[in-house]
């Protein structure tokens, strides 16, 4: 077999393939001698047909599964030959294919770059510190005592906390909109069930009164009707309502699912969930570091297969995450120019990744995998039933590996490169991950 291959621009190669007739010949051979054996035609007892009568009735199709055949092994065997790694799938041009000749070909393809990667020890990273203190605790309780809050009518005006029951209708230069009315619907002002500037015009309000509310509506709002448009609300109070906060008691931790140990035991359950929460934030940081900094340190030329790719997948998770939004059958599909560089970026990075594997020989830790997939689950009210579906999944176990992996690739960045502590809150670390102040670390 002959191989020669020619670089074309960037990334791309020619593959010239030329085949000997005599492996095709003697592989065209085997197969009609084997089809003597199975082949049943009338006038012949089994197993008797002459090869010529096989030859002449299937010659042409297995000549065609043999073609089929050898360039796609002698495909393989080229590359190995010639030490490449394609980067997709190539274009097959048969140039001579005629029987009794060398078979020739040429395949056209785009190879992975030769990445070193570099600047590894001058990337710097401020890594998080944030100790839990009681106070982020009594936060999280104090958020799950306002979700179980009861409501009891009061006569005063209404303030920032209260539940206040109304009654609406919107509109924008006179003409109703979708969505625009509602009836006796309950909004805890401060709550962000309704935008800021509506719930905090509530605020003053007594059971009876009526009020206008000036709203701007977004730009990016999902109703076309009225984004970026001025409207106005007229609302009528029906009811004002305070809360009334359960006490925190060992009733009040047996209902969060605390069967033993009161309080004291549910503080510190909450205090293990807001130590994983706040894991997996310093983690996230770190991590997103590690790759602007990979990122900005080395440059090489990207196979454009890969980035389209990557731009198709990118476009089929925006097109889902529009389809839950409201019209989104009306909107049309982003150009690909949208999505180039963070596709590009995605692509750079997983070469940098898997070149640091390689080239350190980092193997995957099942331990870590473990974890992860006991952390995943550890929100859920049956964790070993989510395991337990991952682990029966090969496709979700693969990115669980691939995560994992890649958070074995941080940490052996973060050993090499300028690290410093900054100090700070859990409060302060989760406004800058949510921006809210409060926790999500509740009770399982």
């Amino acid at each position: 077999m002959q191989v020669s291959v020619e670089a074309v621009q960037g990334l791309q190669r020619r593959m010239t393939v030329q085949v000997p007739s005599a492996r095709i010949d003697g592989a065209v051979e085997d197969k009609l001698k084997s089809l003597v054996r199975t082949v049943r035609l009338d006038g012949f007892r089994p197993g008797k047909v002459p090869l010529k009568v096989i030859q002449k009735r299937y010659g042409a199709q297995v000549r065609g599964e043999v073609l089929t055949e050898v360039l796609e092994s002698s495909y393989a065997e080229a590359l190995n030959e010639q030490n490449l790694r394609p980067a997709g799938a190539p274009e097959i041009e048969p140039t001579q294919m005629e029987p009794g000749k060398d078979v020739e070909y040429v395949a056209t393809f785009e190879v992975l770059p030769d990445v070193e990667v570099k600047g590894i020890e001058d990337i710097a990273i401020e890594r998080p510190v944030a100790e839990i203190v009681d106070e982020d605790i009594d936060s999280v309780i104090d958020n799950i005592r306002k979700q179980q809050a009861e409501y009891e009518s009061v006569e005063r005006e209404a303030q920032d906390g209260d539940r206040v029951r109304i009654d609406f209708k919107g509109d924008v230069n006179g003409e109703d909109f979708p969505g625009s009315e509602g009836s006796d619907v309950p909004v805890v002002i401060g709550s962000k069930q309704m935008p800021e500037e509506f719930e905090q015009g509530l605020i003053g309000m007594k059971a009876g009164d009526k009020k206008d509310i000036a709203y701007t509506f977004p730009s990016s709002f999902p109703t076309k009707e009225v984004e970026g448009k001025d409207a106005v609300f007229h609302v009528e109070a029906k009811a004002v309502e305070q809360p009334r906060l359960p006490d925190v008691d060992d009733a009040f931790a047996e209902r969060l699912g605390v069967k033993e140990g009161g309080v004291s035991a549910l503080r510190e359950h909450i205090r293990k969930n807001i130590e994983r929460e706040r894991n997996q934030i310093v983690r996230r940081e770190l991590k997103q570091q590690v790759m602007s900094g990979l990122d900005a340190a080395n440059d090489f030329d990207l196979p454009r297969v890969l980035v389209d790719g990557e731009i198709d997948s990118l476009r089929q998770q925006a097109k889902g995450a529009e389809s839950q939004g409201q019209e989104a059958e009306e909107k049309p599909e982003a150009p690909a120019s949208a999505f180039e560089d963070e596709a590009r970026r995605r692509v750079k990075l997983g070469l940098i990744i898997n070149d640091i594997v390689r080239a350190n020989g980092i193997e995957l830790d099942r331990d870590r995998v473990r974890q992860a997939l006991l952390d995943m689950s550890a929100g859920y009210e049956r964790p070993q039933e989510i395991i337990n579906y991952y682990v029966q999944n090969r496709k979700l176990m693969e990115s669980v590996e691939v995560a994992a992996l890649e958070d074995q690739v941080v940490d052996w960045v973060v050993e090499r490169a300028k690290v410093s502590d900054k100090p700070t809150t859990f409060q302060e670390l989760l406004r800058a991950a949510h921006g809210s102040a409060e926790p999500d670390a509740q009770e399982d």
